[in-house]
């Protein structure tokens, strides 16, 4: 990538954390962003592989925005720029809650077959169109030793049984009339999902 290009994706950063800064003012110190502009900013750091810069950036979305449970993509790529600052523990917490908001996701990041299982799908987040708009490949060079580490932390035992367990309880959910029983798979699920 040229200089040329970098300033560019540089001024377009500072462009959205400036539309970020008067969507704030707007609300009264808080933030409302109807538009989604705090996740184009991390697709533009890894653009530059500026992974530092990246991190910080994630660092403040967390303080920002605590609730937000995020989208896969957005959970992606802060997986990658954990990674890439070498934060592996908070890395592999990231990749599983990236798996567990879209099954699809990883696989097509792998080149894999998509995992397909009669499931519950309660968000369009979690649906397999989703992949339709993710462009990241294991074959992009930036890409191959975190593809590398992806597919290791995806068949350890830790994450098997989650998985395994997590597919279970979306299966469970098809058919669960409302009560108490679907109260507590619920709750295991949000468990298995952010912990």
């Amino acid at each position: 990538m040229t200089d040329k290009r970098i300033e560019r994706i540089k001024l377009k950063i500072d462009k959205y954390k400036k539309a970020l800064a008067i969507d704030k003012k707007q609300w009264g110190g808080n933030y409302h962003d109807g538009q989604g502009i705090r996740y184009i900013i991390p697709e533009l750091y890894i653009q530059i592989k500026d992974y530092n810069s990246g991190l910080k950036y994630f660092n403040w979305f967390k303080k920002n925005f605590p609730d937000d449970s995020c989208y896969p993509i957005f959970l992606f790529e802060w997986t990658f720029v954990l990674f890439k600052n070498n934060k592996l523990n908070e890395a592999e917490k990231k990749l599983h809650h990236t798996f567990f908001s879209n099954t699809y996701l990883l696989d097509k990041f792998l080149e894999k077959e998509f995992l397909e299982f009669d499931k519950s799908e309660s968000s369009n987040w979690e649906f397999k169109s989703m992949t339709e708009h993710f462009h990241y490949n294991k074959e992009n060079e930036e890409f191959k030793e975190f593809a590398y580490w992806v597919s290791s932390k995806l068949q350890t035992r830790e994450f098997l049984d989650k998985a395994n367990r997590f597919i279970e309880i979306k299966q469970l959910l098809k058919s669960e009339p409302l009560g108490q029983k679907r109260i507590k798979l619920v709750e295991e699920l949000s468990r298995i999902e952010y912990e």
